[in-house]
């Protein structure tokens, strides 16, 4: 008769044949990872595995799972990324100074007993890092909280993954907050209220007596909370969140926020300044995995154009909205890391198109430029859209001082 390896214990544990414990966390947590890889080593990647991975409980799980899934979630080849940045990305940039100072005082985003002579050359590097992409897009514009989502990326993912990811997101998840004015911030904003509305609307109308509006959540929305959170660990797991969500689903976040804490503000006196002040200030001990949950719901109960007729609003004015759906395309027909790897070593051996066309079978070269085509759509699209820009979206905060702008709120 076979012995049984594992004896069942209280509390979903089991005993291993080595007298090792093993709890259903564990195995749940290693069961994630392996369905994780093997949607990565998916022809094409799985990408919606992937993005419910990202949403689900726990997340990612691990900065090493964060550094193969974030970039297929925005659709980076890991095997064509930027070059570091040149000494001369920082001659004669119009935003070096207000990136520097900005930068300089991002102490609190680096880990905590993290060498001094360490972390002077990630600022360093960020720094590098922000005014590349600004230089390769003219059309956007810097803001004071960008440097936040910039420097989550660089301690997870490195320098030249950082570029790759940090250029896309700013073409399309944040692509609204770029602009040379806060209109479209402002448009996003607006859709906080008639979230509060739906779901508790004698929250809502305390919120519109008390004449608080909505500014309290704009540097939670404009930096993906990385600027108002502490802990570095629930910053990647909302990065996991919204990395493979809608551009909005930070608003969504927000409001349940917003809902989570609805007694404590209606226990508040009803003034602007008072119910401003708590709800700017976000507690650090707030329940992620069930506001994620939350705000998930509320997006599929909620969608934004069902909020876009409510509040009066035109989704048309959001970049960001209105290229999600091509970008979400472009991101279907991903090769495994493997396949790239061997594209890339059969294209660095080959002199001619020819060469390199022999060394890939029909259907595989057809799949990698029928994703090529969808990736160029979704950027002729987007270019056409975009126009010209002149002005940078935090010129009227640089002019309040360079510490006003994030501390008003």
């Amino acid at each position: 008769m076979r012995k049984f390896k594992r004896k069942k214990l209280n509390r979903g544990a089991v005993v291993n044949e080595n007298g090792s414990v093993t709890t259903d966390a564990d195995c749940g947590r290693k069961q994630k990872l392996a369905i994780i890889h093997q949607a990565l080593i998916r022809d094409p990647v799985d990408i919606e595995i992937l993005r419910n991975s990202s949403a689900s409980k726990g997340g990612l799980l691990t900065d090493e799972m964060r550094r193969k899934v974030w970039p297929k979630l925005l659709n980076i080849n890991v095997y064509n990324l930027p070059h570091k940045p040149g000494r001369d990305v920082r001659e004669n940039h119009k935003d070096y100074n207000q990136v520097v100072l900005d930068v300089r005082r991002s102490m609190k985003r680096f880990p905590k007993g993290m060498p001094a002579a360490e972390r002077a050359v990630l600022q360093e590097q960020l720094i590098d890092i922000i005014l590349e992409v600004l230089k390769r897009n003219p059309q956007l514009h810097y803001y004071q909280g960008y440097h936040d989502v910039a420097v989550t990326l660089l301690l997870v993912v490195g320098e030249r993954m950082a570029i790759a990811m940090l250029d896309t997101l700013s073409n399309f998840h944040l692509r609204d907050f770029m602009d040379p004015t806060m209109d479209s911030t402002k448009h996003i904003l607006n859709y906080l209220m008639p979230i509060l509305q739906q779901v508790d609307e004698e929250l809502h109308d305390f919120m519109i007596r008390a004449e608080v509006g909505t500014i309290f959540a704009l540097s939670w929305l404009i930096t993906w909370y990385g600027h108002v959170l502490s802990e570095f660990k629930h910053t990647l797991r909302l990065y996991d969140f919204f990395l493979a969500s809608h551009p909005l689903m930070p608003i969504y976040l927000a409001a349940t926020i917003v809902l989570h804490r609805a007694k404590e503000v209606k226990q508040t006196e009803c003034d602007m300044a008072m119910v401003h002040h708590l709800l700017s200030h976000i507690p650090q001990d707030l329940p992620y995995e069930v506001l994620i949950s939350q705000a998930q719901a509320l997006f599929s109960q909620y969608p934004p154009p069902l909020l876009a007729k409510q509040a009066a609003l035109q989704s048309r004015k959001s970049l960001s909205i209105s290229t999600f759906q091509a970008f979400q395309l472009s991101t279907l027909h991903q090769r495994p890391d493997v396949v790239l790897q061997r594209l890339t070593r059969a294209q660095d051996s080959t002199t001619s198109r020819h060469g390199l066309e022999a060394a890939l079978s029909r259907d595989r070269s057809q799949l990698w430029q029928r994703g090529n085509r969808m990736v160029k759509m979704a950027v002729w699209g987007l270019s056409a859209t975009l126009g010209a820009a002149v002005f940078a979206v935090a010129q009227t905060a640089m002019d309040w001082g360079p510490d006003v702008f994030l501390q008003l709120f």
